[in-house]
Protein backbone atom coordinates (compact mmCIF):
# COMPACT_ATOMS: atom_id res chain seq x y z
CA UNK A 1 0.00 0.00 0.00
CA UNK A 2 0.92 3.62 -0.75
CA UNK A 3 -0.02 6.57 0.37
CA UNK A 4 -0.61 9.54 -2.35
CA UNK A 5 -0.81 13.15 -1.63
CA UNK A 6 1.45 13.10 0.76
CA UNK A 7 4.59 15.74 1.46
CA UNK A 8 7.64 14.20 3.65
CA UNK A 9 9.34 16.63 5.90
CA UNK A 10 12.83 15.45 7.57
CA UNK A 11 14.19 17.60 10.71
CA UNK A 12 17.76 17.40 10.12
CA UNK A 13 19.25 20.70 11.69
CA UNK A 14 20.11 19.28 14.78
CA UNK A 15 24.22 19.52 16.12
CA UNK A 16 23.81 16.41 17.41
CA UNK A 17 25.98 17.23 20.57
CA UNK A 18 25.07 13.94 22.76
CA UNK A 19 27.12 12.09 19.48
CA UNK A 20 30.23 14.27 19.91
CA UNK A 21 32.99 14.06 18.57
CA UNK A 22 31.13 11.86 15.48
CA UNK A 23 29.50 14.90 14.96
CA UNK A 24 32.01 17.44 14.78
CA UNK A 25 32.38 17.10 11.03
CA UNK A 26 29.08 15.53 10.24
CA UNK A 27 25.31 16.17 10.80
CA UNK A 28 24.07 13.02 13.22
CA UNK A 29 21.78 11.79 10.03
CA UNK A 30 24.58 11.43 7.78
CA UNK A 31 26.91 9.39 9.64
CA UNK A 32 27.30 6.36 8.12
CA UNK A 33 25.23 3.56 9.27
CA UNK A 34 25.16 0.01 7.86
CA UNK A 35 26.93 1.46 5.04
CA UNK A 36 25.08 4.35 4.28
CA UNK A 37 24.56 7.81 6.07
CA UNK A 38 21.16 7.23 8.22
CA UNK A 39 19.37 9.78 6.33
CA UNK A 40 19.10 7.16 3.06
CA UNK A 41 17.62 4.48 5.32
CA UNK A 42 14.62 6.97 6.50
CA UNK A 43 14.54 8.31 2.81
CA UNK A 44 14.62 4.84 1.40
CA UNK A 45 11.32 4.13 3.71
CA UNK A 46 9.70 7.23 2.53
CA UNK A 47 10.65 6.11 -1.04
CA UNK A 48 8.72 2.64 -0.80
CA UNK A 49 5.59 4.45 0.92
CA UNK A 50 5.17 6.17 -2.24
CA UNK A 51 5.93 9.71 -1.18
CA UNK A 52 7.91 11.34 -3.78
CA UNK A 53 8.16 14.87 -2.25
CA UNK A 54 10.75 15.70 0.36
CA UNK A 55 11.60 18.64 2.00
CA UNK A 56 14.58 18.88 4.64
CA UNK A 57 14.71 21.31 6.92
CA UNK A 58 18.54 22.05 7.55
CA UNK A 59 21.04 23.91 9.69
CA UNK A 60 24.10 22.48 11.05
CA UNK A 61 26.45 21.93 7.94
CA UNK A 62 23.16 21.87 5.54
CA UNK A 63 25.82 21.79 2.41
CA UNK A 64 26.50 18.46 3.57
CA UNK A 65 23.15 16.79 2.46
CA UNK A 66 22.50 18.52 -0.28
CA UNK A 67 26.13 17.37 -1.58
CA UNK A 68 25.31 14.02 -1.18
CA UNK A 69 21.48 13.55 -1.98
CA UNK A 70 21.58 16.03 -4.37
CA UNK A 71 17.37 16.87 -5.92
CA UNK A 72 16.71 13.11 -5.02
CA UNK A 73 16.55 11.53 -8.01
CA UNK A 74 18.60 8.48 -7.58
CA UNK A 75 16.18 7.81 -4.86
CA UNK A 76 12.94 8.16 -7.03
CA UNK A 77 12.49 11.33 -4.59
CA UNK A 78 12.26 15.36 -5.34
CA UNK A 79 13.86 16.53 -2.66
CA UNK A 80 14.06 20.19 -1.46
CA UNK A 81 16.27 21.61 1.31
CA UNK A 82 15.15 24.79 3.51
CA UNK A 83 17.74 26.23 5.82
CA UNK A 84 17.00 27.28 9.43
CA UNK A 85 19.82 30.43 10.36
CA UNK A 86 18.48 30.51 13.79
CA UNK A 87 17.79 27.58 15.97
CA UNK A 88 13.53 27.56 15.63
CA UNK A 89 12.46 24.14 17.72
CA UNK A 90 10.60 21.77 16.34
CA UNK A 91 7.53 23.53 15.54
CA UNK A 92 9.34 26.47 14.23
CA UNK A 93 11.27 24.31 12.29
CA UNK A 94 8.17 22.29 10.88
CA UNK A 95 6.89 26.01 10.12
CA UNK A 96 9.70 27.25 8.26
CA UNK A 97 9.17 24.72 5.57
CA UNK A 98 5.60 25.67 5.23
CA UNK A 99 6.05 27.62 1.78
CA UNK A 100 7.58 24.85 -0.02
CA UNK A 101 4.70 22.14 0.88
CA UNK A 102 2.51 20.92 -2.18
CA UNK A 103 -0.02 18.75 -0.55
CA UNK A 104 -2.67 18.96 2.25
CA UNK A 105 -1.32 15.93 4.16
CA UNK A 106 2.61 16.06 5.65
CA UNK A 107 4.21 13.39 7.06
CA UNK A 108 7.12 15.19 9.67
CA UNK A 109 9.77 13.04 11.11
CA UNK A 110 12.67 13.65 12.93
CA UNK A 111 16.09 12.88 11.57
CA UNK A 112 17.86 10.43 14.31
CA UNK A 113 14.84 8.34 14.57
CA UNK A 114 15.22 4.26 13.60
CA UNK A 115 11.81 3.07 13.24
CA UNK A 116 10.20 0.25 11.40
CA UNK A 117 6.60 1.71 11.42
CA UNK A 118 4.10 1.01 8.73
CA UNK A 119 4.06 5.21 7.20
CA UNK A 120 0.67 4.18 5.50
CA UNK A 121 -0.94 2.94 8.46
CA UNK A 122 -0.09 6.14 9.87
CA UNK A 123 -1.77 7.77 7.07
CA UNK A 124 -4.75 5.79 7.05
CA UNK A 125 -5.21 6.45 10.70
CA UNK A 126 -5.11 10.23 10.01
CA UNK A 127 -7.81 9.78 6.98
CA UNK A 128 -10.13 7.74 9.45
CA UNK A 129 -10.39 10.00 11.96
CA UNK A 130 -10.20 12.98 10.11
CA UNK A 131 -7.64 14.06 12.95
CA UNK A 132 -5.70 17.21 12.32
CA UNK A 133 -2.46 15.68 13.55
CA UNK A 134 -1.99 12.28 14.02
CA UNK A 135 1.14 11.07 16.37
CA UNK A 136 2.92 7.76 15.99
CA UNK A 137 3.09 6.25 19.80
CA UNK A 138 5.35 3.13 20.81
CA UNK A 139 5.15 1.21 23.86
CA UNK A 140 8.50 1.14 26.19
CA UNK A 141 9.69 -0.41 29.24
CA UNK A 142 10.48 3.27 30.76
CA UNK A 143 8.71 5.78 29.42
CA UNK A 144 10.48 8.09 32.32
CA UNK A 145 13.25 9.21 29.59
CA UNK A 146 10.40 10.14 27.00
CA UNK A 147 7.38 12.36 26.57
CA UNK A 148 4.24 10.00 27.19
CA UNK A 149 1.26 10.60 25.39
CA UNK A 150 -2.38 9.11 27.14
CA UNK A 151 -4.91 8.22 24.21
CA UNK A 152 -8.23 7.78 25.17
CA UNK A 153 -10.28 4.14 24.06
CA UNK A 154 -10.40 5.55 20.56
CA UNK A 155 -6.91 6.83 20.28
CA UNK A 156 -7.42 10.61 20.86
CA UNK A 157 -4.72 11.98 22.40
CA UNK A 158 -5.49 13.09 26.48
CA UNK A 159 -2.00 15.27 27.07
CA UNK A 160 1.21 15.54 26.36
CA UNK A 161 3.27 14.86 29.46
CA UNK A 162 7.36 15.40 29.39
CA UNK A 163 9.86 13.55 31.23
CA UNK A 164 7.98 12.94 34.38
CA UNK A 165 8.78 10.21 37.09
CA UNK A 166 5.60 8.51 37.36
CA UNK A 167 4.22 8.66 34.03
CA UNK A 168 0.78 7.26 33.47
CA UNK A 169 1.29 5.63 30.53
CA UNK A 170 4.16 3.17 28.94
CA UNK A 171 2.72 5.11 25.29
CA UNK A 172 5.57 7.78 24.21
CA UNK A 173 6.04 9.84 21.42
CA UNK A 174 7.92 8.34 18.74
CA UNK A 175 8.81 11.31 16.36
CA UNK A 176 6.92 11.06 13.79
CA UNK A 177 3.54 12.81 12.73
CA UNK A 178 1.24 13.63 10.42
CA UNK A 179 -0.48 16.89 9.82
CA UNK A 180 -2.98 18.53 7.93
CA UNK A 181 -1.51 21.60 6.22
CA UNK A 182 -3.48 24.06 7.96
CA UNK A 183 -2.30 23.47 11.22
CA UNK A 184 1.56 23.91 9.91
CA UNK A 185 0.10 27.31 8.32
CA UNK A 186 -1.07 28.23 11.64
CA UNK A 187 2.16 27.45 13.35
CA UNK A 188 3.45 31.58 14.52
CA UNK A 189 6.70 32.28 12.38
CA UNK A 190 10.01 32.92 12.47
CA UNK A 191 10.51 32.06 16.53
CA UNK A 192 11.24 29.25 18.43
CA UNK A 193 8.28 26.82 19.27
CA UNK A 194 8.02 23.30 20.28
CA UNK A 195 5.45 20.71 18.44
CA UNK A 196 5.61 18.89 21.96
CA UNK A 197 5.45 22.18 24.65
CA UNK A 198 3.53 24.65 22.85
CA UNK A 199 2.00 23.49 19.65
CA UNK A 200 0.44 19.87 20.37
CA UNK A 201 -1.45 21.41 23.97
CA UNK A 202 -2.37 24.50 22.36
CA UNK A 203 -4.12 22.16 19.83
CA UNK A 204 -5.64 20.25 22.63
CA UNK A 205 -6.69 23.31 24.21
CA UNK A 206 -8.55 23.84 21.21
CA UNK A 207 -10.47 20.68 20.96
CA UNK A 208 -8.35 19.96 17.87
CA UNK A 209 -8.64 16.60 16.82
CA UNK A 210 -5.09 15.32 17.39
CA UNK A 211 -4.75 11.28 17.55
CA UNK A 212 -2.37 8.40 18.31
CA UNK A 213 -1.14 5.95 15.76
CA UNK A 214 -0.18 3.06 18.45
CA UNK A 215 2.04 -0.24 17.08
CA UNK A 216 4.81 -2.49 18.34
CA UNK A 217 7.37 -2.18 15.69
CA UNK A 218 11.11 -1.57 15.89
CA UNK A 219 12.03 1.63 17.54
CA UNK A 220 14.90 3.52 18.29
CA UNK A 221 16.58 6.88 19.29
CA UNK A 222 20.11 6.95 17.46
CA UNK A 223 20.44 10.02 19.81
CA UNK A 224 23.91 8.61 21.99
CA UNK A 225 26.90 6.27 20.94
CA UNK A 226 25.52 3.06 22.43
CA UNK A 227 22.68 3.55 20.26
CA UNK A 228 23.99 4.77 16.79
CA UNK A 229 26.17 1.24 17.56
CA UNK A 230 22.80 -0.60 18.18
CA UNK A 231 20.85 0.54 15.23
CA UNK A 232 23.52 0.11 12.45
CA UNK A 233 23.85 -3.54 14.19
CA UNK A 234 20.47 -4.02 14.11
CA UNK A 235 20.17 -2.92 10.21
CA UNK A 236 22.83 -5.01 8.92
CA UNK A 237 21.04 -8.21 10.84
CA UNK A 238 17.91 -6.96 10.13
CA UNK A 239 16.66 -6.47 13.02
CA UNK A 240 15.20 -3.13 11.53
CA UNK A 241 13.55 -2.37 8.00
CA UNK A 242 15.65 -0.56 5.03
CA UNK A 243 15.93 -0.75 1.53
CA UNK A 244 19.25 1.23 1.59
CA UNK A 245 21.82 -1.32 2.15
CA UNK A 246 24.68 -1.11 -0.37
CA UNK A 247 24.37 -3.93 -2.53
CA UNK A 248 27.44 -4.33 -3.69
CA UNK A 249 28.94 -5.20 0.11
CA UNK A 250 29.66 -8.21 1.30
CA UNK A 251 26.97 -8.73 4.28
CA UNK A 252 25.20 -11.43 5.89
CA UNK A 253 23.07 -11.12 9.01
CA UNK A 254 26.43 -10.39 11.39
CA UNK A 255 28.32 -8.25 9.38
CA UNK A 256 28.60 -6.06 6.17
CA UNK A 257 32.05 -5.38 4.60
CA UNK A 258 31.97 -2.27 1.87
CA UNK A 259 33.82 -2.72 -1.25
CA UNK A 260 37.25 -1.74 -0.76
CA UNK A 261 37.73 -2.73 2.94
CA UNK A 262 40.44 -5.32 3.40
CA UNK A 263 40.05 -7.82 6.28
CA UNK A 264 42.63 -10.56 7.40
CA UNK A 265 41.14 -14.06 6.83
CA UNK A 266 41.18 -15.37 10.24
CA UNK A 267 39.80 -11.67 12.12
CA UNK A 268 36.30 -11.89 13.62
CA UNK A 269 34.01 -9.87 12.30
CA UNK A 270 30.36 -10.00 13.57
CA UNK A 271 27.46 -9.07 15.36
CA UNK A 272 26.23 -6.25 12.81
CA UNK A 273 29.46 -4.88 12.04
CA UNK A 274 30.08 -2.70 9.24
CA UNK A 275 33.74 -2.16 8.05
CA UNK A 276 33.55 1.04 5.64
CA UNK A 277 35.67 1.53 2.61
CA UNK A 278 38.98 1.36 2.23
CA UNK A 279 39.16 0.29 6.20
CA UNK A 280 41.62 -2.67 7.01
CA UNK A 281 40.86 -5.34 9.52
CA UNK A 282 44.37 -7.36 10.79
CA UNK A 283 45.32 -11.03 11.65
CA UNK A 284 43.49 -12.18 14.50
CA UNK A 285 41.62 -8.70 15.50
CA UNK A 286 38.12 -9.08 16.51
CA UNK A 287 35.35 -6.29 15.55
CA UNK A 288 31.65 -7.30 16.90
CA UNK A 289 28.56 -5.27 17.75
CA UNK A 290 30.89 -1.72 15.88
CA UNK A 291 30.84 0.56 13.43
CA UNK A 292 34.20 1.02 11.64
CA UNK A 293 34.63 3.63 9.35
CA UNK A 294 36.04 4.19 5.69
CA UNK A 295 39.90 3.93 5.80
CA UNK A 296 39.93 3.20 9.76
CA UNK A 297 42.57 0.48 10.83
CA UNK A 298 42.29 -1.97 13.35
CA UNK A 299 45.76 -3.37 14.00
CA UNK A 300 46.24 -7.55 14.28
CA UNK A 301 44.83 -8.64 17.66
CA UNK A 302 42.86 -5.93 18.72
CA UNK A 303 39.18 -6.50 19.75
CA UNK A 304 36.35 -3.83 19.49
CA UNK A 305 33.33 -4.08 20.47
CA UNK A 306 30.31 -1.67 20.72
CA UNK A 307 32.59 1.29 19.65
CA UNK A 308 32.34 2.98 16.92
CA UNK A 309 35.97 4.22 14.73
CA UNK A 310 35.99 7.08 12.53
CA UNK A 311 37.08 8.22 9.40
CA UNK A 312 40.89 7.24 9.23
CA UNK A 313 41.58 6.68 12.85
CA UNK A 314 43.72 3.73 14.36
CA UNK A 315 43.07 1.26 16.73
CA UNK A 316 46.74 -0.26 17.77
CA UNK A 317 47.79 -3.82 17.86
CA UNK A 318 46.08 -5.61 20.68
CA UNK A 319 44.35 -2.93 21.89
CA UNK A 320 40.75 -3.48 23.39
CA UNK A 321 38.25 -0.95 22.67
CA UNK A 322 35.15 -1.39 24.56
CA UNK A 323 31.87 0.86 24.31
CA UNK A 324 34.36 3.76 23.03
CA UNK A 325 34.08 6.12 20.46
CA UNK A 326 37.09 6.98 18.34
CA UNK A 327 37.34 10.26 16.40
CA UNK A 328 38.36 10.76 13.01
CA UNK A 329 41.67 10.82 12.22
CA UNK A 330 42.79 9.76 16.25
CA UNK A 331 45.44 7.11 16.63
CA UNK A 332 45.59 4.87 19.95
CA UNK A 333 48.57 3.35 20.45
CA UNK A 334 49.24 -0.77 20.62
CA UNK A 335 48.26 -1.98 24.15
CA UNK A 336 45.45 0.29 25.21
CA UNK A 337 42.13 -0.41 26.73
CA UNK A 338 39.31 2.00 26.04
CA UNK A 339 36.10 1.52 28.18
CA UNK A 340 32.72 2.54 29.54
CA UNK A 341 31.85 5.29 27.15
CA UNK A 342 35.50 6.57 26.60
CA UNK A 343 35.33 9.43 23.52
CA UNK A 344 38.59 10.12 21.75
CA UNK A 345 38.80 13.34 20.29
CA UNK A 346 39.44 13.71 16.62
CA UNK A 347 43.15 13.37 16.22
CA UNK A 348 44.25 12.47 19.49
CA UNK A 349 47.51 10.65 19.58
CA UNK A 350 47.32 8.09 22.30
CA UNK A 351 50.62 6.56 22.72
CA UNK A 352 51.27 2.58 23.38
CA UNK A 353 50.16 0.89 26.45
CA UNK A 354 48.30 3.96 27.95
CA UNK A 355 44.64 3.15 29.43
CA UNK A 356 41.78 5.56 29.30
CA UNK A 357 38.82 4.50 31.18
CA UNK A 358 35.56 6.35 31.27
CA UNK A 359 36.76 9.99 30.62
CA UNK A 360 36.51 11.78 27.34
CA UNK A 361 40.03 12.70 25.76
Amino acid sequence: MTVPDVDAVVLVGGQGTRLRPLTLSTPKPMLPTAGVPFLEHLLSRVASAGITHVVLGTSYRAETFSEYFGDGTRLGLEIDYVFESEPLGTGGGIRNVDDHLRADTVMVFNGDVLSGVDLPSIVATHRANRADVTLHLVKVADPRAFGSVPTSADGRVEAFLEKTENPPTDHINAGCYVFRREIISSIPAGRVVSVERDTFPGLLRAGARVFGHLDSSYWLDLGTPAAFVQGSADLVSGEAPTAALPAAADRTWQRLIMPGATVAGDATIDGGSSIGTGATVGAGAVVRCSVVMDGARIEPGARVERTVVGRGAVIGAGTLAFDAVVGEGAVVGAGCELREGVRIWPGTDIGDGAVRLAAEQ
